[in-house]
């Protein structure tokens, strides 16, 4: 699409804008995620195939990442729908005693979603579900990394909305800038938080607001109590699902030495049960682009050469990287200073765990932190020492399916939530009504007389 056609499309749905406040209500909101639920069930084949083609992705992963969590989010939302967009009362104050007061969601307007290129379809769709069920318009901007599945979100959005009301550009960055350029009413991005500061300095140009689900180095504590077999078939799992291309997979992992030979040696069994023992595993997606895949065996050999012990390494094929497990790491190495994204697992051991909450504090703070231990009161001071996006006990990964729970960061991790009731009210303004029916705060009005100072220093006894 050109830049005059992006405008001119911008344009239209701006002035639409008022227009959807009054004639999208709810049953026309259900309507539009009835038809995306419908487009999203009809395209299964074509998408597990077209993110074959990008990212050499399994069928089970496909659904399992990208298309169930979709259909989730619209079932979820059309599910409480009425009751999120019902407006809602507050309890009046010492001083508006007598009026009336509620909270009126209204939608934002005119909304850009740019989405990332690890998971292309379920970060793209599933912001949209919160959006239009919020009762907006939207323009998507697919990565352009993975081309197979941007051009069949075009081609489903485009069979299945107006124009004026949802559609899809595609493009590299200079598209992306150009459409950054647009004072659309909210921006949702998601991607690294390098470009996350460059969406949002081009939002303030606008004073544009913004949602930014961004990433960072995750980090996984391996307790003394821990179940290891549990955690090894987590940490798998979490780490290893798209190639370890996830904003919240394990980035390190911190394991207490009295666990750590046994630990490793389950998750080594792990990890050839579920990959084999060569790079070329099917169940194992590919690196998205070659420079990707340098990227990361720069990292393997920067580390390699700065002392570090790679006690697992199943090679590397062009795109195809398979698992390595990494120890003996130093902070020079850029294993230990850049987010990873990709299926290289650092191994740290220690024995204070105080250590491990002043290191991860003295870092970013992470999209994800995850623990793995029986010991509650370790838990509870792991919890209350750190700050993360989110937690998982226990677990990896699956919070971010839980569509009751916010979703996202703190700072670089990102800014704001999203999925559920928390993404309906991020694409929404909540609007603060306030209706006169027998305040008295007309006796406090000037003239300001004795009786008047009277009743202020009675208010002010009252208030303490």
């Amino acid at each position: 699409m050109t830049p005059t056609a992006i405008q001119a499309t911008f344009d239209t749905m701006r002035a639409g804008t008022t227009a959807r406040r009054v004639s999208f209500g709810l049953t026309e909101r259900r309507a539009a995620l009835d038809r995306l639920a419908a487009a999203v069930r009809a395209n299964e084949a074509t998408l597990v195939q077209a993110l074959s083609d990008d990212l050499g992705r399994p069928m089970a992963e496909t659904i399992l990442i990208d298309y169930l969590p979709v259909l989730q989010e619209i079932r979820h939302a059309r599910r409480h729908l009425r009751s999120w967009m019902r407006p809602r009362r507050v309890a009046p104050t010492l001083a508006t005693f007598g009026a009336s007061a509620r909270i009126l969601p209204q939608p934002r307007g005119v909304c850009l979603i740019i989405a990332p290129w690890n998971v292309p379809f379920a970060l793209c769709l599933s912001p949209l579900v919160s959006a239009l069920a919020a009762g907006n318009a939207a323009i998507l901007k697919p990565s352009e990394l993975t081309p197979a599945t941007s051009a069949l979100i075009a081609r489903m959005i485009a069979d299945t909305f107006p124009p004026d009301l949802v559609t899809v550009v595609e493009g590299d960055k200079d598209v992306a800038q150009h459409l950054l350029a647009l004072p659309f009413d909210h921006i949702f991005f998601t991607g690294s938080p390098a470009v996350g500061k460059i969406v949002m300095a081009a939002a303030a140009r606008n004073l544009t607001s913004v949602t930014l689900e961004l990433g960072g180095k995750s980090p996984t504590i391996i307790g003394p109590d821990a179940e290891l077999k549990q955690a090894a078939d987590w940490i798998t799992f979490g780490k290893f699902v798209n190639a370890g291309q996830v904003c919240i997979s394990p980035d390190h992992l911190f394991v207490h030495d009295s666990v750590k030979d046994r630990f490793v040696t389950l998750l080594r069994a792990r990890i050839a049960r579920a990959y084999g023992k060569g790079p070329a595993s099917p169940h194992l997606a590919r690196i998205v682009s070659d420079r990707h895949a340098a990227r990361l065996t720069d990292l393997l050999a920067d580390a390699r050469q700065k002392g570090a012990q790679v006690t697992l390494d199943q090679g590397a094929d062009g795109r195809a990287i398979g698992p390595a497990l990494i120890e003996a790491i130093t902070p020079e190495m850029r294993l230990d200073q850049e987010e990873i994204f990709g299926p290289l697992l650092p191994i740290l051991p220690y024995s204070d765990l105080g250590q491990v909450i002043d290191r991860i504090n003295a870092r970013d703070k992470p999209l994800a932190l995850y623990i793995f231990d029986r010991d509650q009161t370790r838990i509870d001071r792991i919890l209350t020492e750190t700050t993360s996006g989110g937690v998982g006990i226990n677990l990896t990964v699956v919070h971010y399916t839980q569509s009751n729970l916010p979703f996202g960061g703190v700072n670089t991790s990102g800014l704001g939530s999203s999925h559920g009731h928390h993404g309906f009210r991020a694409f929404s303004h909540e609007r603060a009504v306030l209706r006169n029916r027998f305040l008295a705060l007309p006796i406090l009005f000037a003239p300001y007389g004795a009786r008047t100072l009277r009743l202020i220093g009675l208010i002010k006894r009252i208030l303490g």
